[in-house]
């Protein structure tokens, strides 16, 4: 939809990656000073420590503390989310520089012409390290299971536009969590692949609870095998990104019915690049797997996982050569500013937005002029360098990568100005008094504050902050008591759709309105507070006002941009320390490097 957006000139600021500690305790705070003493007196080029590379390949990686579970099912956040994406091969990875969708265990797909319909060709040679080869109903049953564990599933969401895959009864889904499938086929059921005796080593524990007759997928679950090597995937609305979903770790099969929940299993089956040889708490060691169909094109020999409490042991096993990246750590602000002069520390964008949800059921936010206005005289620099130190980056709009939009939120105070006295609210004038709802974070109290007092500023209208325990807030988000409310996402993957539905929720739709709903840009007067105002703000543009019984849909970023009926603050950031010696080790808003490409050039030396 072409719809007009007038350009706004927003400064714009953005926010952290991670909640940093509100202030190390003094003793920590210490051994960070100490670990970076003299960094003022260094180079602006150098490197934080020239530890030459290693004799052999191996990369030595502190992400966090030790993992604690292989099952790409259950897996949230790094560290297990690193394991599985190296141990583990879905359909498709993920370019690690432009996070595009490239063939793994899928070497070719094509979709329908509307995009409802995936078709994956399987690659003859991808094999489970037993040898076997992996096969279509490999994966039906390994998504299957991992949409049926509901909650126990922190991602189980994304398989939700796959007809019959989504969740609609959290009660009938967590009574099958310890239940596997039988494979659909599409010329009907056959028998499930012979994977029963890896079932013990999988799950650790021979009394695994498995059903002993464990029920079928209804037979309008939208995934069927067309033969060993080719999968079909139905999908409830088009999405042209789908092969980048899938990349997402808990798409990726497992071998047999159920594997460990919360044990890290050397002797367990995998398919990916590297298997587990060795896993303690000082160490998780991969090594590179003699079965992986692409063997050859791997470099790395070895993997080894460091854990690291906190950022005070990461930063000091980097310091002493002890590893060759670190991700996944907090770092106090002074700290982040002493490691920023350095070129082996980087700073991305994280997948992950602080908003402030708007009430449309109510007035005046049924008036998109106001919501205009609210979103554009937000002083996102101030919310930066103030209230967040520099850590976090402004959100112009809703997603940290992909292309970019046409539209984004630009300051422009006079436009807002102007914007609220065609609403009918000259110099705030009548606007009524609204709360600003976060929760009892500190620096979510102060960002709070210091965005009420930019409106009172700017706008001359009040806000009061209103401070509640989270359970409070989500209960008046879905009880519609509330007038502005903060809250943060989380982005799983990089696929736009999968993004916008986990920030838009209901009102979000990939597809175009059918032909009895109205229509989002239809004309037309309206009244707010007994006063009448024409809806549009130009010829062609969208109506101001809604109503409770015709609520917004958002079809895509650019949607939601024009609508805001959220107002996007910051983005997190991702911070990593990557010697020079290592090759190929993209940093990207997700956190995903791709191990494939990763390799440690030991001719590097240090300069002069």
């Amino acid at each position: 939809m072409n719809k007009p957006f007038r350009q706004n000139n927003l400064g714009t600021y953005a926010a952290a990656k991670r909640r940093l500690f509100p202030g190390l305790i003094a003793a920590a705070f210490a051994v960070l000073i100490s670990a970076c003493s003299g960094l003022e007196d260094k180079r602006a080029d150098a490197f934080l420590n020239e530890t030459p590379p290693p004799r052999q390949q191996e990369f030595r990686w502190s992400n966090g503390r030790s993992p604690r579970t292989m099952d790409p099912a259950r897996v949230s956040v790094a560290p297990e989310t690193d394991l599985v994406r190296a141990v583990y091969e879905g359909l498709t990875e993920l370019d690690g520089r432009t996070l595009e969708a490239i063939p793994a265990a899928a070497a070719s797909w094509k979709a329908s012409a509307d995009h409802r319909e995936w078709t994956f060709r399987l690659r003859p040679d991808a094999k489970w390290s037993n040898g076997e080869p992996v096969t279509a109903d490999d994966l039906i049953r390994s998504w299957t299971r991992a949409a049926k564990l509901a909650d126990a599933s922190p991602h189980a969401e994304l398989f939700g536009n796959i007809v019959g895959l989504k969740r609609t009864d959290k009660k009938q889904y967590a009574s099958e969590t310890s239940r596997s499938v039988t494979p659909l086929n599409s010329i009907g059921s056959g028998p499930a692949p012979a994977r029963s005796a890896n079932t013990a080593a999988n799950s650790g524990n021979s009394n695994s609870n498995l059903a002993e007759a464990p029920p079928k997928p209804a037979a309008d679950v939208g995934l069927s095998a067309l033969d060993e090597l080719t999968l079909v995937v139905k999908l409830v609305e088009p999405n042209r990104e789908f092969p980048r979903l899938v990349a997402h770790p808990v798409f990726r099969p497992i071998y047999g019915e159920e594997i460990s929940a919360d044990k890290i299993l050397p002797e367990a089956v995998t398919n990916g690049a590297f298997r587990i040889t060795e896993a303690n708490a000082e160490a998780v060691v991969l090594e590179r797997s003699s079965t992986y169909w692409n063997n050859a094109a791997i470099k790395l020999e070895r993997i080894v996982f460091v854990p690291a409490e906190n950022g005070e042991q990461a930063l000091e096993a980097y310091r002493a050569g002890r590893v060759d990246v670190v991700t996944n750590a907090q770092f106090s602000p002074l700290v982040l500013k002493l490691l920023a002069q350095y070129d082996d520390f980087r700073r991305r964008p994280f997948a992950a937005l602080n908003l402030y949800d708007l009430n449309v059921d109510r007035p005046p936010f049924r008036d998109r002029r106001v919501r205009e206005a609210l979103a554009i005289s937000v002083e996102r620099e101030r919310l930066t360098e103030g209230e967040l130190e520099g850590t976090t980056q402004p959100a112009l709009n809703y997603l940290p990568f992909g292309s970019s939009p046409k539209r984004k939120i630009i300051q422009d105070r006079q436009r807002a100005r102007d914007l609220m006295e065609e609403a009918g609210y000259p110099n705030g004038e009548d606007f009524p008094s609204v709360t600003l709802t976060v929760n009892r974070n500190d620096a979510q109290q102060r960002i709070a504050r210091s965005v009420a007092d930019m409106w009172k500023q700017n706008l001359n209208i009040n806000v009061d902050v209103v401070v509640k325990e989270a359970a409070d807030i989500e209960r008046d988000r879905e009880t519609g008591n509330y007038d502005i409310a903060r809250r943060g996402v989380v982005m799983a993957s990089a696929d736009e759709a999968s993004n916008l539905r986990k920030i838009f929720g209901s009102n979000y739709r990939s597809d175009e309105p059918d032909a009895d709903e109205p229509a989002s840009n239809s004309t037309g007067s309206s009244s707010v507070n007994g006063n009448d105002k024409n809806t549009n703000t130009g010829a062609n543009a969208a109506p101001t006002m809604i109503t409770a019984a015709k609520r917004i849909t958002v079809m895509d970023e650019e949607d939601a941009l024009f609508e805001l009926t959220t107002i996007p603050l910051y983005f997190p950031s991702s911070y990593s320390l990557v010697r020079p010696y290592i090759v190929g080790f993209e940093t990207n808003g997700l956190d995903s490097p791709l191990l494939l490409e990763i390799y440690v050039n030991a001719d590097w030396k240090p300069a002069g």
